[in-house]
């Protein structure tokens, strides 16, 4: 099959992708509630190089040569046993895998769970579908349980790829929406609904927030900057509110300080509000919903750039700058 891959991660798992016509395809027997699936589009995520380069543990979960990729668009070639009444084979899906694999979705085809797995609705652009997966999941998995009508809610990173949804989705959900973002980026957060905008390249964010008072029911930092949010948090988020991690900085300084908001306890400093560390979850009922407003028009996938599986290098090279205004996608089969 086609295929991006690569067998080295040394100095960044982009610069070891080539492409090859003739990779070896995922195993052909599937379990009852598998699909085998021709890939499309795919959309980029950090979480894609940020395990294979994990030292010494990355090349153990992630077995090479590989490719990387776990959001897809398709068309379905054959499912398990459990699945012949749900997908046909050519009926069009999109959706994630669970996680970084050896056949991830910059090949030609993938094998998918169930529950990351839906039909497409007509009308939605593949590159759109593709763009989905993980970034619209972990915001809407932040969002739908921890808000009602009315609340406000604080997105740090309105811009990126889960933040774009986050967005959309709060605002769906009768929120108040305050997000930040750098300068270019202020029209684009205001066109997806946010009703408040922090330019973190001329204000200081934590100290924006904290003038506002207790007023925050919701906090999704989807940065890991600035180090201080989370202490500040005490004085915007409500006390009965939640503050929700979602990335931060692979750098020592990042880890350290997401490691300091868990374990810091209160009394020496640290934050005093209530701290959850996402962790998204294949749903096919939440990707269904995403998937429906979607077609009503109401949610709207921000696509950035678009690669041809060729350049996925350059795509990678694009996704490690952050500054992508929404998701990267690559073009790996025709349509």
């Amino acid at each position: 099959m086609k295929a991006s891959q690569f067998s080295s991660t040394s100095g960044g798992l982009e610069k070891h992708l080539k492409l090859t016509e003739t990779a070896s395809p995922p195993p052909a027997t599937l379990s009852p509630e598998q699909i085998s699936i021709e890939v499309i589009s795919m959309a980029l995520n950090p979480v894609d190089y940020k395990i294979p380069e994990l030292p010494l543990v990355g090349g153990m979960m992630v077995p090479k040569p590989a490719s990387p990729g776990i959001d897809y668009c398709g068309r379905v070639v054959s499912t398990g046993a459990a699945m012949k009444d749900i997908l046909k084979p050519g009926q069009l899906v999109f959706g994630r895998l669970d996680k970084p694999v050896k056949f991830g979705t910059l090949g030609q085809f993938i094998t998918a769970p169930r529950a990351g797995c839906i039909e497409l609705p007509s009308g939605i652009d593949p590159d759109h579908a593709a763009a989905v997966g993980t970034a619209a999941l972990t915001a809407y998995q932040c969002i739908a349980p921890n808000v009602k009508s009315g609340d406000k809610v604080f997105i740090n990173g309105g811009s990126g790829g889960t933040g774009v949804f986050g967005i959309q989705f709060a605002k769906l959900k009768g929120c108040h929406v305050t997000t930040s973002c750098s300068t270019p980026n202020v029209q684009l957060c205001k066109s997806l609904g946010a009703d408040e905008v922090i330019d973190y390249t001329t204000t200081n964010v934590s100290q924006e927030l904290k003038s506002k008072g207790l007023e925050f029911a919701l906090v999704i930092d989807n940065v890991g900057e600035p180090y201080d949010l989370y202490q500040a948090s005490d004085y915007f988020l409500k006390e009965d509110g939640k503050f929700v991690q979602v990335g931060a900085a692979v750098t020592l300084s990042g880890i350290y300080n997401i490691l300091s908001r868990i374990c810091w306890p209160a009394f020496l400093g640290g934050g005093k509000r209530k701290l959850d560390l996402m962790q998204v979850k294949n749903n096919a009922d939440d990707l269904a919903q995403i998937g429906q407003w979607m077609k009503e028009g109401k949610v709207r996938a921000v696509i950035d750039s678009t690669f041809e599986i060729g350049d996925a290098a350059k795509a990678y090279e694009k996704l490690k700058t952050g500054r992508a205004r929404g998701k990267i996608v690559v073009h790996v089969t025709e349509e």
